[in-house]
């Protein structure tokens, strides 16, 4: 026969492993819209309208302006979509935004010169050579033309998105 206080100490033991699951279930949520903001150097992680998260960020080279061109530098403006991850990137970990866009390549097209491409939300480069090339920067803007987060946001934020997803980049 078991023991009442054997039943207890079972009972509890599911009750911990429930409410355990209830709170990794609710740590689950995705974002709904990622903002970022080139003057400030955030970016900002949405669910249902709120603020969930906001993590420091650097840009391209040349972070004044939309970009116009391969290898301007600068880092694009507009609405666009993160629309795949890459966890094998040369980076820690990359999230692709759609740039170019349909009016991106237009006016590239426009300019007779091609748009580039490549743009991503990534970590700090894998090469130890190139982090330590980007260390002696004066500013966090190193990239070129892409969004980076130090490798423990850029993990963070790995968790927080399903691609596809909106993303504002604003001047």
């Amino acid at each position: 026969m078991r023991s009442k206080v054997g039943k207890r100490v079972r009972f509890l033991l599911l009750a911990v492993a429930v409410l355990c699951i209830g709170a990794a279930q609710a740590k689950a949520t995705y974002a709904d819209k990622i903002l970022v903001d080139k003057s400030e150097r955030r970016l900002w992680v949405i669910v249902d309208g709120k603020t969930v998260a906001t993590y420091r960020i650097g840009l391209g080279l040349s972070p004044a302006g939309h970009k116009q061109r391969e290898g301007d530098k600068k880092t694009p403006e507009g609405h666009y979509v993160l629309d795949y991850k890459n966890a094998t990137s040369a980076f820690y970990r990359s999230i692709h935004i759609s740039y170019p866009n349909a009016e991106d390549r237009a006016r590239a097209k426009r300019q007779g010169v091609p748009p580039g491409g490549a743009i991503m939300i990534h970590g700090e480069a894998n090469d130890p050579r190139i982090r330590a090339a980007v260390a002696a920067y004066p500013s966090r803007d190193w990239t070129d033309g892409c969004i980076s987060l130090s490798n423990a946001d850029m993990l963070a934020l790995w968790n927080q998105v399903r691609v596809p997803i909106p993303v504002e980049i604003r001047p």
